[in-house]
């Protein structure tokens, strides 16, 4: 049942989201100006609206490279200057909202991987009159922390998902790699998969951020369980040192993972993972720009006081000939 009430949210946003984007297609701040005469980009007169994003990941990482390729899509649209920063440590995204209050933009976008470190500088954004969009992680911290709603994926049943998927391939044991503890988001997945699979599941926190060590202890974990025949990872970059892992193990594993790029649609093309779970993160970035934009311009909210989802969608090698050119391009 929760599969279908989810299926049915995910239709819904999407007819939102082609209303949004019908709304919007004037332009910028001021949008009930004349457009300029020459029509050039669809671009109104006046100021523009400055609408920051600040993630707890982004550095070298090609699923914020897509977030932010949409997010900057909407911007240019919307006549809108679009800043962007990103932090590991959450003490440090806290600080990079706080120099955007500081500069006093239009609208503030964060993620809350670690919820708790962002709730007081939060308090002070809506203090100062700014709204916040909530993307990717911690949806459920969203509204208390007084975003007007949350863009992303549920993540319990986007675990669930997979477990189910799992479960299909008479998977017996399935190893869920965290990569960054502490993140509520992850966890979430995990537990998710372990409440839908059949079989046991056992998780197992990796640093992310070093490859070679992740590597190293994914292919230990692998040799010393040799019962292990599902890896689950996290996102697009630990499945490439989960499919290196099993290599220098010699498992029999079978690797899926959360996330698609254009890594994993070739991994999937070569069989190398099985599935992918794909949240659609350039709609995660657009939706948040043109939100924002929307609700300085005509005081819309999207959602109807429901997080707007973007996702679960398992798709698979069949899926891969659609979606192949997108992700070369980086919306996919």
């Amino acid at each position: 049942m929760r599969t279908r009430r989810t299926a049915a949210a995910i239709a819904a946003f999407a007819t939102a989201a082609v209303l949004v984007a019908g709304c919007s297609d004037s332009g910028g701040k001021g949008s009930e100006e004349k457009p300029d005469e020459g029509g050039k980009g669809g671009k109104v007169s006046g100021p523009k609206l400055t609408i920051a994003m600040v993630t707890h990941s982004g550095k070298g990482d090609a699923f914020w490279d897509i977030v932010q390729k949409g997010a900057q899509a909407a911007a240019d649209k919307d006549n809108v200057e679009f800043l962007y920063a990103s932090d590991d440590q959450a003490q440090q995204q806290a600080q990079h909202v706080q120099s955007y209050i500081d500069k006093k933009v239009d609208g503030i976008i964060v993620t809350l991987a670690k919820p708790e470190a962002m709730k007081d500088v939060l308090a002070k954004a809506k203090a100062a009159g700014i709204p916040v969009v909530t993307i990717n992680s911690g949806g459920q911290f969203s509204k208390e922390y007084g975003a007007l709603n949350h863009i992303g994926q549920d993540e319990s049943v986007a675990g669930e998902a997979v477990g189910a998927e799992l479960g299909k391939t008479n998977r017996k044991k399935a190893l869920c790699v965290i990569h960054e503890q502490g993140n509520v988001s992850l966890e979430d997945r995990c537990a998710g998969v372990k409440k839908a699979f059949g079989g046991a599941t056992e998780n197992i926190n990796v640093p992310g951020t070093d490859m070679p060590q992740t590597q190293s202890q994914i292919a230990a974990k692998l040799q010393a369980t040799d019962d292990i025949d599902a890896i689950v990872t996290l996102n697009a970059g630990i499945a490439e040192a989960a499919i290196k892992a099993k290599a220098d193990s010699g498992s029999k594993a079978e690797v899926s993972t959360f996330d698609l790029n254009e890594a994993v649609t070739e991994q999937m093309k070569n069989k190398a993972i099985t599935f992918a779970v794909d949240q659609q993160p350039y709609l995660q970035g657009y939706l948040a720009v043109d939100g924002l934009w929307l609700y300085k311009t005509n005081l819309n909210v999207i959602g109807g006081g429901q997080q707007v989802l973007t996702g679960p969608a398992i798709v698979t090698e069949k899926d891969v000939p659609q979606l192949e050119k997108l992700a070369k391009n980086g919306t996919r």
